[in-house]
């Protein structure tokens, strides 16, 4: 390359959101990073300090209102390899904690890299992670912007593991919750009419009331009944939408999100098979169509998925 092109291609504008070297290496990411768990400075490293991961999240993804710079920073410095992940503790790590690897693995996604391989070395670990992500989901928690982009950090999340069944480690969570055990959700007649069409799953359904533990019986309740909750907790977050006057563009944000998930779904045929029965029990295309998103300009979108 001659003096003249190499001039022009440092001239070049780089893509939105890209971070220059220097821009890098000023950043106090990398600093933090240099002294907790950085590769390069890993025999200086400070002591693990569970307070490190409460102010980065509160600062730079909370307050930062969850900045695609501020989370492709920590995403360069390998702070889910390196920090995160080994440091998690299952039920014992903090909320900010586990909403930090959601947004990490959310981030990983989105640049199209390799995201699950981090995780298979401690599948028990994993699932602990992703039960968290579940009870996450479902928590009453009240309608803000802040609580809304947590609540759509989480449903993407569980729609990529969902996305990625192909992957054992996310098949063996998800699956849990679409088998056939699901319809224990529904009403008994409605059940009874599905049963009734298909013989063979009278016979697996026959089967998994024998083979049910009775020690485990809240635990797979819970499971059964799990996207029968989030669904009836997006049909109440989409009925605060008034029809005029103010909006929360995060609840929109949210809504348009949940849909996606329920289409990604629907196309799926081992999550579709046992799922499209529940979702059509609790009515959740009927309550979208009279929502009044539906009719606000805001709900554009939402309206066209």
């Amino acid at each position: 390359m001659s003096p003249a092109e190499e001039t022009q291609s440092q001239d070049k504008p780089l893509p939105k959101g890209a971070l220059t070297i220097s821009q890098i290496n000023a950043d106090e990411i990398t600093f933090l990073a240099n002294r907790y768990w950085a590769p390069d400075t890993v025999n200086s490293h400070e002591p693990y300090n569970p307070q490190v991961i409460e102010n980065i999240y509160r600062k730079e993804i909370c307050d930062s209102r969850h900045s695609l710079r501020r989370i492709m920073m920590l995403e360069f410095s390998q702070y889910l390899e390196n920090f995160l992940w080994p440091n998690f503790d299952g039920g014992k790590s903090s909320r900010a904690h586990l909403m930090s690897i959601v947004a990490m693995v959310n981030e990983k996604f989105r640049e199209k890299v390799e995201v699950w391989k981090v995780f298979e070395g401690n599948p028990e670990r994993f699932a602990e992670f992703f039960q968290r992500v579940l009870e996450a989901c479902i928590e009453e928690r009240t309608v803000t912007p802040a609580s809304m982009r947590e609540q759509t950090a989480l449903l993407v999340l569980v729609n990529h593991c969902f996305n990625s069944m192909e992957v054992e480690l996310c098949r063996n969570q998800a699956k849990r919750l679409v088998s056939l055990a699901m319809w224990s959700c529904l009403q008994p007649k409605r059940r009874e009419q599905e049963l009734n069409q298909t013989p063979q799953w009278r016979k697996y359904w026959k089967k998994l009331q024998k083979r049910e533990n009775p020690e485990q019986k809240e635990k797979l309740r819970w499971e059964r009944h799990f996207l029968q909750n989030l669904m009836v907790k997006f049909i109440n977050i989409l009925e605060t939408i008034p029809p005029e006057g103010p909006i929360c563009e995060e609840t929109v944000r949210y809504c348009e999100r949940f849909v996606e998930f329920l289409i990604d779904l629907e196309a799926l045929l081992p999550t579709r098979r046992f799922f499209n029965t529940v979702m059509d029990d609790c009515h959740v295309v009927v309550r979208c169509s009279l929502s009044s998103l539906v009719r606000r300009e805001e709900g554009n979108l939402f309206a066209q998925l």
